[in-house]
């Protein structure tokens, strides 16, 4: 189960949602002005929709936001978007096919909320942690004209999951926050440091911080996302 910073406000009435083909949950936005930009939340390896949720009452009140639940579960209770296996000969790795598998799901599932809640199709951010930050480096990357912005926590590009011809994607409207734990122990801050050097290599705009903390996310690094996101409306 993986942990982050939550700030302890209860959680708002939800309105009903639209069945789609992820079992989602939302928090309308307040802007009165059209078609409101939208914030996707995926949660970590072994936690679920609630998790980042329990911070989007914090969140700029222009997003319409939206938290997915991973399409495999993890018993006995949880979700992933794809299984990590533990080999004593191998050490850890990722069930790469799933991971694809979930960043297909994921994108079908954008086109088909933003129409289902009359959203900006041209102002989607995507805010992971851990594993679903994996998962949103590897959708904005792979499919940069479907993604504004990216506000990726505790994570790291794994270019396995990534289309092919990534490389020659056309990335000048994408921008992205990046922030890891200086003591993680579970994703080393090296991993994240190799991200940036593949940002930089893509000429991708992005800002990159970190934080005395472990595999988590400090009120400090909230409120200098938040603050991100709020320069970004």
């Amino acid at each position: 189960m993986e942990h982050h910073f939550k700030n302890g406000s209860p959680l708002f009435n939800r309105m009903e949602t639209v069945p789609l083909s992820l079992y989602h949950i939302i928090k309308p936005s307040n802007s009165k002005n059209g078609r409101p930009p939208v914030i996707f939340l995926f949660h970590g390896y072994g936690s679920d929709e609630n998790d980042l949720f329990s911070f989007a009452s914090e969140l700029p009140s222009d997003y319409f936001i939206i938290s997915a639940r991973g399409p495999y579960p993890l018993p006995p209770f949880g979700n992933a978007w794809y299984a990590i296996n533990f080999d004593a000969s191998f050490g850890k790795w990722s069930n790469v096919e799933q991971a694809i598998t979930s960043r297909d799901k994921i994108v079908a599932f954008i086109d088909e909320a933003c129409k289902a809640y009359h959203l900006d199709e041209d102002n989607v951010t995507l805010l992971g942690f851990s594993q679903g930050t994996v998962l949103s480096y590897a959708v904005a990357l792979s499919f940069p004209e479907k993604i504004k912005n990216i506000v990726a926590l505790s994570g790291y590009i794994d270019e396995n999951v990534l289309k092919d011809n990534f490389a020659e994607k056309d990335y000048k409207n994408l921008d992205i926050y990046a922030s890891h734990g200086q003591v993680d122990q579970v994703i080393p801050p090296e991993w994240a440091h190799k991200s940036t050097d593949i940002l930089q290599k893509l000429g991708i705009k992005f800002k990159y911080e970190e934080f005395p903390v472990g595999h988590g996310v400090s009120p400090q690094n909230f409120y200098s996302f938040r603050k991100w996101l709020e320069d970004k409306i």
